[in-house]
């Protein structure tokens, strides 16, 4: 006789993110939270992971990458005032759970992955995937009212910055000595600035990384 396991009831489990993981965090953009009650998160992660989607924490992808924690892009998108219309630019967009997001808020969504198969992943779920090195972003589309780093990086590349139109953001999490903090940054006249919020567990983006300082 097999036995099967109960489907989780992901509508509930999704509520309780919101209330328990976004809202209590300040998460509190109705755009924001509309987007992230509606969108499930069940379809971006594998099938081995489905009951796990909506734990506070990373979820595995493989090819070496994870789903960063529900509150991670909820406190993010918040910071970054995302707005219905505006262009934005997910890096490290993975299985496409961030972009679909912003999709959903009513942003025109271009996400960039650099392994082919997370990639081919994003597209089965609907989302318009590109190919290519994540530090030097996606040039070839127009300049960028926002970008997301959906994970952790060691430096902001200015190639990403370049990308962004006079006023834009960035958010995403920097690691500095060994602590990871989300921070949101702003193009402003030609120079560049940016500024943590909160300290948070996100998995690491790779291609991103300091040179390492000469030594003797």
């Amino acid at each position: 006789m097999t036995v099967h396991a109960p489907v989780p009831d992901f509508a509930a489990a999704r509520q309780a993110m919101v209330d328990s993981q976004l809202r209590p965090v300040g998460v509190n953009d109705p755009a924001v939270i509309e987007a992230m009650s509606a969108i499930p998160r069940e379809k971006f992660v594998p099938d081995e992971q489905k009951p796990l989607a909506y734990v506070d924490g990373p979820i595995p992808l493989g090819d070496g990458r994870a789903l960063p924690p529900p509150a991670v892009l909820g406190r993010l998108l918040t910071a970054l005032t995302a707005l219905r219309g505006e262009r934005a630019l997910v890096v490290g967009a993975s299985t496409g759970y961030s972009a679909a997001v912003l999709a959903k808020m009513g942003l025109k969504v271009t996400a960039l992955e650099s392994s082919a198969a997370l990639a081919a992943i994003a597209r089965g779920n609907g989302v318009e995937a590109v190919e290519g090195p994540l530090a030097k972003g996606h040039g070839k589309a127009s300049s960028y009212d926002l970008i997301l780093i959906d994970g952790a990086v060691e430096q902001i590349p200015d190639a990403l910055v370049d990308q962004l139109v006079e006023g834009g953001r960035i958010g995403g999490a920097i690691v500095e000595q060994g602590i990871t903090r989300l921070f949101i940054g702003r193009r402003v006249g030609g120079g560049f600035g940016f500024q943590p919020i909160a300290d948070a567990s996100t998995p690491v983006l790779p291609g991103f990384e300091r040179p390492k300082a000469f030594t003797f």
